[in-house]
């Protein structure tokens, strides 16, 4: 179970920027509307804007953000257009906030703030653009694996769905669990085939179009590597298609494309497109589950696992598998 934010407030978050970066806010700020961390927006005293990200309390380990912040670094030292985190004044890029002295300490990381609007893609000659960018990420993120790095980031490997249905199995309705249980045995027959024996890179791993930023007279911006993971690339190009592979052929061919610019994609990877969207989807549903504590979480998902959203979500399931040929 991961921990929540309790204790933490706009002041208390500003006052360690200010600490730990040499910071001075003016005194505005907004939060953004982020569920997962707590983020806020501030203009320092000499005009500047910037992003302060507080990350929950738990969910990822220490020296998995770092390799996070590592990926990013990397990303901008290659010249792929992306926001870095800013040292602080010990010149680490993570510093802490404790809460109280039984409070937790909470990690936390700076960032410029960079404009930008969603990148509304709405055609092949999009889809080009956004595989190149994918194809500019992994050409960085392959190299780390290569080299061994970034090791604290979650893999995508045999076993994971598994690992999400042991998650969720205690949550379904009794009456509904038979059910439940076949189709998580065979859609962890079908991931696992999938994803056994297959290249592992580091990858943005949440790569949809609300983190691509389109800046006028600059380009696409890649933002939040939050989810950074490793596993195979072609993740981070289905997740950017309008529907399934086979409802998208133009987009698809386009951001292959745009791909090969910079990386070589393997054919072999089309194959495994719905399957690991299935993988997505009871990946979410497990991170759901293990939020049901947090405060906030009912506010969010009033209607999380009552019977009729089980017995939407199975369907949802089975429709899926039936897409990945299972």
């Amino acid at each position: 179970m991961t921990g929540d934010f309790s204790g933490l407030d706009p002041h208390a978050a500003l006052e360690a920027v200010e600490e730990a970066f040499g910071v001075r806010p003016d005194g505005s700020f907004y939060p953004y509307p982020s569920y997962v961390n707590r983020v806020y927006g501030f203009r320092a005293d000499d005009g500047r804007e910037y992003v302060a990200k507080f990350y929950r309390p738990g969910r990822w380990t220490p020296d998995a953000i770092r390799d996070e912040h590592d990926f990013v670094l990397a990303l901008r030292d290659a010249d792929v257009p992306v926001v870095p985190p800013l040292p602080d004044l010990e010149g680490d890029t993570l510093p802490f906030l404790a809460l109280g002295d039984e409070g937790p300490e909470l990690p936390f990381a700076l960032f410029e703030k960079r404009g930008g609007r969603s990148f509304d893609a709405d055609g092949p000659d999009d889809l080009l653009r956004l595989g190149s960018l994918a194809g500019r990420i992994h050409a960085v993120g392959s190299a780390l694996a290569a080299a061994g790095r970034c090791g604290h980031r979650p893999r995508m490997e045999p076993g994971l769905l598994a690992s999400h249905a042991a998650v969720l199995a205690p949550l379904v309705p009794p009456e509904l669990r038979d059910e439940f249980g076949a189709l998580m045995s065979k859609g962890a027959e079908l991931t696992d085939r999938v994803l056994d024996g297959r290249t592992a890179i580091i990858l943005h791993g949440d790569f949809h179009r609300g983190n691509i930023l389109d800046r006028v007279d600059q380009g696409l911006l890649a933002i939040d590597f939050d989810d950074s993971c490793l596993g195979p690339p072609v993740q981070d190009l289905w997740m950017l298609l309008p529907g399934t592979a086979a409802q998208s052929p133009r987009e698809l061919e386009a951001a292959i494309r745009g791909y090969d610019t910079f990386a070589s994609f393997d054919p072999a990877w089309l194959g495994m497109i719905e399957a690991l969207r299935l993988l997505r989807m009871t990946h979410y549903l497990a991170w759901q589950a293990r939020q049901l504590r947090d405060a906030g979480f009912q506010t969010h998902f009033p209607a999380w696992g009552t019977r009729a959203f089980w017995e939407r979500e199975l369907s949802d399931i089975q429709n899926q598998l039936d897409s990945a040929g299972a």
